[in-house]
């Protein structure tokens, strides 16, 4: 049977193209036919598809050991611990590996603030993503994700976030006095059980539209937290290893949280692997009573471990400011020739372009529109909020060139006209 014929088995519905092969920020189709790949596969190839080092290090692997269970230590899973308490924040000193995605990342990470904290709430922002399972479900910011389903996790205390571009509480950055973080503390009052664990907040978020916070935002979320006894967990599955510009985007906005989830990006070109890292205070959750079969998986960690040693370096982390630099100053240049084009925000090479209506309301109709003519000029771009949303997603490999950042500018200001 041939591989097109095997849509018809397909639980959901795929497109017609069939990659067959992807080289850096580029993949093309069983046609020939090729794509810039703006969002690194599932937002989660940050070196790109095929990147030497990493193969390499697989194939260096694959000689001696595939998969080792979590109970024993390998020497990429030591090696990849090793450099996580290296180049993180100096706060966080433990990695649990044993979970394999970003999901199960961010319970674990919940689950350890609950534990050690004997609470149960978890405060999310609006439009915050926490991932697909039941659990992360029941805690995502969007109530879309949760309608279909008649069991729900108790206990998510959802907050507006720091949206400045349509602020819920209708003020501006130089006015409002921080209100998105000082009026949590209504929420917490009205709208919790009074018992909070923890705020769990992707520094940049990733499915909810890429809003990036105002200057100060997270530092005095920090301080929130910590007067108030609740962990603050960062989800950098989508900022972290380099997207922003720095290896973190806890670097980059200067605010450490106690416990950070990284996955996607980890291991550079597609392996699944992802770390939860804590303070040293929070080490006591009995290993137990969080694991994954795959988890800490030796083959994934040995990518891991070459994927951080390329991320780390300063002129790669140099090469992603000026060619993301590049791309947003290009995107926002196309402002005044197309009034649909909101707002263009984002740091790095994580960014969001917003799709308006006249009337400056928010226009899905657009991006989907948009969404599809990028596709046609073999630009691959999301649409936020799982395709539902108004705001087109930009995460290419972190090994784009100015020259191709231009190239992707080029293609969109023609998407535009097609619009």
């Amino acid at each position: 049977m041939e591989a097109a014929d095997a849509r018809v088995f397909a639980y959901y519905e795929l497109g017609d193209a069939e990659l067959v092969h992807g080289e850096g920020v580029r993949v093309w189709d069983s046609e020939g036919r090729e794509y810039l790949d703006c969002v690194s596969g599932t937002f989660n190839l940050v070196l790109g598809h095929n990147h030497p080092a990493v193969l390499a290090a697989v194939r260096g692997q694959l000689d001696d050991l595939v998969f080792a269970s979590s109970s024993f230590r390998t020497t990429p899973t030591d090696r990849v611990m090793e450099l996580l308490v290296e180049l993180s924040p100096p706060s966080l000193t433990r990695v649990n590996l044993r979970s394999t995605g970003g999901s199960t990342a961010n319970e674990g990470a919940i689950k350890i603030a609950q534990w050690l904290t004997g609470k149960r709430d978890v405060i999310v922002p609006f439009r915050g993503h926490v991932g697909q399972s039941i659990a992360a479900t029941s805690y995502n910011g969007t109530s879309r994700m949760r309608e279909p389903f008649p069991y729900h996790l108790p206990g998510a205390v959802h907050v507006p976030e720091p949206y400045c571009f349509r602020c819920f509480y209708r003020q501006t950055p130089d006015t409002c006095g921080m209100w998105c973080v000082d009026r949590i503390e209504d929420f917490i009052t009205y709208a919790s059980s009074g018992s909070v664990a923890a705020m769990i907040i992707e520094p940049i978020s990733g499915v909810g539209g890429n809003v990036v916070p105002p200057p100060g935002y997270l530092a005095r979320l920090r301080e929130f937290c910590d007067e108030r006894g609740i962990i603050l967990i960062f989800d950098e599955n989508q900022t972290g290893l380099g997207r922003t510009g720095s290896l973190f985007a806890a670097d980059h906005f200067g605010v450490a949280p106690h416990i950070m989830t990284l996955s996607k990006g980890l291991t550079g070109s597609g392996f699944p692997l992802a770390a939860i890292l804590t303070e040293e205070r929070l080490v006591g959750m009995p290993r137990s009573m969080h694991g994954f079969t795959y988890g800490s998986h030796t083959l994934s960690a040995a990518a891991a471990v070459a994927t951080l040693n390329e991320v780390r370096r300063p002129e790669f982390l140099a090469g992603v400011r000026t060619s993301g630099a590049a791309l947003v100053d290009r995107l926002r240049g196309l402002q005044d020739d197309f009034p649909c084009v909101g707002d263009v925000r984002g740091v790095g090479l994580m960014l969001g372009v917003e799709l308006v209506e006249p009337d400056g309301s928010r226009s899905n109709r657009l991006a989907t529109a948009l969404n599809k003519a990028l596709t046609d000029l073999r630009v691959i771009t999301r649409v936020s909020e799982h395709g539902l949303g108004n705001v087109i997603e930009l995460r290419p490999p972190l090994v784009l060139s100015v020259e191709d950042a231009n190239l992707v500018a080029d293609r969109f200001g023609e998407a535009l006209e097609t619009l």
